[in-house]
């Protein structure tokens, strides 16, 4: 009965939001002026540098044409209502996007200031955009800086209503993956079974994952487990069913929908745990019903790069423009060429720099094509040579290929991209060119070569043919093999306006780095500091680019990462269990002038939230160093300290002070404890405990030449070039185990035992280098094995099975040795390098005693030098005297005879 007396009708109206203009004016008419002026100011500066008229006019017509599709569409206020946000957003002084997806092909968005990339300059196209011939919405997509966001929603609620704006619900649908391990739980499978088979499913490729079926077909062994019983066949069939349902609701991440009425009267509404009030259609239905959407993206990239400007101002007095960066600078491709481009946007992964350092892209155009390529299509699609779109740009140019245009109407068209269609404007200008299509019909054609459908493409074909034909272009034949062409690439082809757009912010974030690497390292280092993998991923980059990172200081650190000339200071806010309350506090306290020692900063820095532990940590990090080395002495003096700073200021609070405390000086600091110096390990052991990185040294620095010798991975190349390590030849269920065996060094924390189904004990912990971390698992006969060396916290060597997923990387561990051991068996000789004057008589003698003192398995070499780094002589020392490469005996021949003198073989 209710559903019939349901009566709903869906007009589709499309619902704008109101733009209020001056009375008496028209959107239409708002748009033009605003237009006009924008186009003005954009094209002012280009006149004091001797403007061609000709090509003024040519901005003037595009503008008018744009203007004259735009209003007769009736979107005249939607483009007033993104250009009014988003110039409200940039007077905020909020980060704003260059552009993204097709909106930078509109001159009149450029003239706006919604996008800041000349469209006419960079070829890119309105149609594309927006298409006379197909009516529908425009789409402008913006990134904000992605801290400030809220602030532009907020803007947008009180503008328009906080009734008539909300953001809009999305549905987590349930993957293959993990309807396996949510099935297999309700089925009473282990977790160690589940677990088991989830790590045989595919990686994800380029963030997208692999359906179950498909899955299936690519992994045999998952095949095989299906097929293993009736309990894991009916694991998978379930898994199967469930695949693709709706698991859980969250917000979109950058839908906003904006009305003209309250929203409740249209949509059933949502309030979510932050309080944001959200649609509970999802964006399709939501336009189906004519409300307007807009997308509000919140981009990193935005906030690193102001974070990076900002540091350059403050450091350096320098006022850097961004969007005014000359696209041709050499220090820039130089960078892009060497594939030197972690924290550069969309070039950080190791396939795209592969691909760079092939490209070594000469200019803004490739670094377009660049974004464009890197796909899966143009990667894989296969030639009719064999080739791929990627190989055949390569090759062409690098003049390793001719260059062949089947037309000579394509190569204006085709010229940036060497003769290859990489994008779908190339594909629309071509059939303009060629067969007489306006932009509009060009765009249809092109989106009917992207779906693939024959019998479209039939009709397609038969369509340009004559279009070509009525021109007198070219003969049928050859008109005929353009098209195929154009069908080949156009399959695959992107969206230029799109990568042009992003291709700047990629030039701005590699110019940074080129040019003021130390400020781009800060501003990364505090972007990520969240994210313990990316944190090691810098600090190894710092390390490589010889940028110094200093410990916190307490009377130079703010809350983030800041820089010192070439030099990096830890943030504050990195040092465990410190906020951003605490660190106010601090920063307020010093505003008085610099912490004088640590009795003087606990006197000032009186509040609940900097206590004890606070300050323990901060001692622990280094953050004290600069006001006494010893942090062992402060820390033993803590206590005291803490209990003398309160004491003072409670008689300063009550104005008293006792008499006799007085006479007796009782309101003097106490003196710092005595305490036995800290070994380097200790120290930087407590580094790492207040702050989760070493700092100032790294347990393997002694090591590092060694390591190079008897490891083949790090943690940072185990997900990268995990697949180009020798398989192993043991087995693994019953089955030729083919997983990459790995060797690596590091140090062992977060150690857990626990005990299997059998009682067996085994063990999992972290093994840490300087490049980041990787999950281990000792099994009982492993651990048995090696115990003690797992349980002393020396520097390790563990050896084993490379076990990786899209979700975890492990190492199964056969080995753990000692580093120290694995050196010493590892090398076979021992060189000692030193001047004549420096070795001396007593020196010669001392080198003996201590050669004798240590016996071993390895050859010694003497490398005497009449002075440094010339008239080298090269002694091997009698067998007598062959020696244990072991940590005494080296730190025994440096003492003597300095730092660095030895090296080994």
């Amino acid at each position: 009965d209710i559903a019939r007396r349901c009566d709903l009708e869906l007009t589709q109206q499309l619902q704008f939001p109101v733009y209020r203009v001056p009375e008496g004016e028209s959107l239409e008419a708002v748009l033009e002026r605003d237009v006009r002026r924008g186009l003005d100011e954009r094209l002012n500066e280009a006149r004091t540098l001797g403007w061609d008229v000709a090509r003024e006019r040519e901005y003037e017509e595009r503008a008018r044409s744009e203007l004259a599709i735009i209003t007769s569409m009736g979107f005249a206020g939607y483009f007033l209502i993104v250009a009014d946000f988003i110039n409200w957003a940039k007077n905020q002084g909020i980060p704003v996007g260059p552009g993204r997806g097709s909106a930078a092909g509109s001159l009149v968005a450029w003239a706006l200031r919604i996008t800041d990339l000349d469209p006419i300059a960079h070829g890119l196209l309105f149609e594309r955009f927006l298409n006379p011939e197909r009516r529908s919405m425009p789409d402008i997509d913006v990134d904000f800086c992605f801290v400030r966001r809220d602030d532009v929603i907020r803007y947008v609620r009180e503008k328009y209503g906080a009734d008539r704006v909300a953001q809009i619900i999305t549905f987590g649908t349930l993957k293959g993956k993990q309807a396996i391990k949510d099935v297999g739980r309700v089925l009473d499978f282990t977790f160690a079974e589940t677990d088991r088979i989830a790590k045989l499913y595919p990686a994800p490729r380029q963030g997208k994952d692999f359906p179950l079926e498909q899955a299936l077909e690519m992994e045999p062994r998952l095949r095989e487990l299906r097929d293993a019983g009736e309990r894991e066949g009916r694991l998978f069939d379930l898994a199967l069913r469930l695949e693709g349902l709706l698991r859980h609701a969250s917000k979109h991440a950058a839908g906003i929908v904006i009305s003209n009425r309250p929203l409740a009267d249209d949509v059933p509404l949502w309030v979510d745990k932050d309080g944001a009030v959200v649609t509970q259609y999802t964006f399709t239905d939501v336009e189906a019903i004519g409300l307007i959407k807009f997308d509000f993206l919140g981009l990193k990239t935005l906030t690193l790069v102001d974070g990076i400007v900002r540091r350059i101002r403050d450091g350096r007095g320098v006022e850097l423009r961004v969007d005014r960066l000359p696209l041709d600078d050499a220090r820039t491709y130089q960078l892009l060429a060497e594939a030197d481009t972690i924290g550069v946007f969309q070039l950080e992964s190791g396939g795209i720099r592969r691909l760079l350092t092939q490209l070594r892209p000469s200019g803004f155009a490739d670094l377009v094509a660049i974004l464009a390529l890197y796909r899966p299509g143009p990667l894989d699609a296969k030639l009719e040579d064999g080739s791929t779109m990627v190989d055949a740009f390569i090759r062409r140019k690098h003049g390793r290929e001719p260059i062949r245009y089947l037309h000579a109407a394509l190569e204006p068209i085709l010229r940036d991209t060497y003769g290859v269609i990489v994008y779908q404007e190339q594909v629309m200008q071509i059939a303009q060119a060629l067969a007489g299509y306006s932009l509009g019909d060009a765009d249809n054609l092109r989106r009917a070569m992207g779906k693939k459908k024959k019998e479209e493409m039939a009709v397609e074909r038969r369509r340009f043919l004559a279009g070509v034909r009525a021109q007198g272009a070219a003969d049928e034949k050859l008109a005929g093999e353009i098209f195929d062409q154009m069908e080949t690439f156009a399959a695959y082809g992107f969206n230029k306006s799109h990568s042009a757009a992003y291709a700047v912010i990629t030039y701005q974030t590699a110019y940074l780095k080129a040019h003021y690497p130390t400020e781009f390292m800060a501003g990364l280092l505090s972007l990520e500091a969240g994210d313990t993998d990316n944190t090691y991923k810098n600090l190894a980059e710092c390390r490589d680019r010889d940028i110094a990172i200093l410990p916190p200081d307490v009377n130079e650190s703010r809350e983030d990462f800041t820089t010192a000339g070439e030099t990096i200071r830890f943030g504050l806010g990195a040092v465990k269990g410190v906020g951003s309350k605490a660190i106010e506090t601090m920063i307020a306290a010093r505003a008085d002038g610099p912490f004088t020692s640590l009795h003087d900063f606990c006197l000032r820095v009186r509040s609940q939230l900097v206590n004890r532990r606070v300050v323990e940590s901060l001692v622990k990090c280094g953050a004290f160093d600069s006001l006494e080395r010893s942090r062992v002495r402060l820390l033993a003096s803590l206590d005291e300290v803490l209990r003398w700073a309160a004491a003072r200021a409670d008689e300063r609070s009550t104005q008293q002070i006792g008499l006799f405390a007085q006479a007796a000086g009782g309101d003097a600091p106490p003196p710092l404890a005595s305490a036995p110096a800290w070994r380097p390990e200790e120290e930087l052991r407590a580094e790492r405990e207040a702050i989760g990185f070493f700092i100032t040294g790294h347990p393997l620095d002694q090591y590092a030449q060694d390591l190079r010798k008897f490891t083949n991975a790090t943690t940072a190349t185990l997900r990268t070039r995990g697949a180009e390590l020798p398989a192993g030849d043991g087995e693994r269920y019953g089955r030729p185990d083919p997983r990459p065996r790995v060797r690596l060094g590091g140090v062992i924390h977060t150690l857990k035992l626990r005990n299997s189904k059998k009682g067996d004990r085994y063990a999992t912990f972290v093994l840490e280098d300087k490049e980041g971390t990787v999950e281990v698992i000792a099994w009982p006969e492993a651990y048995r094995r090696h115990e003690a060396v797992i349980q002393s916290g020396a520097p390790v060597v563990v050896a084993g099975a490379l076990d990786v997923s899209d979700d975890r990387c492990q190492v199964i561990a056969d080995e753990i040795a000692p580093l120290a051991t694995a050196r010493a068996q590892a090398i076979r000789q021992v060189h000692v390098r030193v001047t004549l004057a420096a070795l001396g008589r007593d020196g010669l003698e001392a080198l003996r005693s201590i050669f004798a003192a240590h016996p071993g398995p390895c050859d010694a070499f003497l490398h005497l030098e009449q002075s440094e780094h010339e008239n080298e002589t090269i002694l091997a020392l009698p067998s007598t005297l062959r020696v244990a490469a072991t940590e005494q005996m080296i730190n025994a021949v440096e003492q003597v005879l300095g730092a660095g003198v030895t090296s080994f073989r």
